[in-house]
């Protein structure tokens, strides 16, 4: 059997790995750097509540595949239609895949760990970018105006439940006691 060999925009797909962890990492300190302004909550979370922690997958994922669509779409040929669904396939997959790790290893096991939590980041990235890629390379997509459109959609609840969050665990910040900005 031969071996399928990886496109450019598919190797740009796992070289994000690294990408989204590390943004994503600075993403996690910007809003105090920011001396707390609300425009910087949009894009990096405003608290230590899980879900805005998911931010720190959201944005560097979506500008990595973004950034990459808008200078190389023409030159390697990309669909749009499949690229746009593995950058909401990979969105969605690891923001899910963070949440369920988290809840799954502090419920399981009554305890909470930096190390833990920063090990999960990173492999929700991977898994992410690496079901962003399959999705990219096997699968029909969902139509990249339908993509577009969720990824619109998402990004806009979290810009809503930055400052409206609802009162649900998930939104909540343990260490502050209290909900959104």
């Amino acid at each position: 059997m031969k071996k399928q060999r990886f496109t450019h925009p598919e190797k740009w797909i796992l070289i994000g790995i690294p990408f989204v962890f590390i943004v994503g990492s600075i993403f996690h300190f910007l809003y105090d750097w920011s001396g707390q302004k609300a425009l910087v909550g949009l894009i990096s979370p405003v608290n230590e509540s899980v879900w805005e922690h998911a931010k720190l997958l959201l944005i560097p994922t979506i500008l990595w595949w973004l950034v990459y669509y808008i200078a190389k779409q023409k030159k390697y040929g990309i669909d749009a239609n499949l690229w746009f669904t593995g950058l909401l396939v990979s969105i969605v997959s690891s923001i899910l895949s963070m949440m369920l790790f988290y809840y799954f290893y502090t419920q399981a096991f009554g305890t909470q760990s930096l190390y833990v939590d920063i090990f999960i980041f990173l492999l929700a990235s991977i898994i992410g970018q690496c079901l962003g890629l399959h999705f990219y390379r096997f699968s029909e997509g969902l139509g990249a105006g339908f993509s577009i459109l969720l990824i619109g959609l998402i990004c806009v609840l979290f810009v809503y439940w930055t400052f409206q969050p609802p009162h649900l665990p998930l939104f909540f910040d343990k260490v502050n006691g209290k909900y959104g900005i």
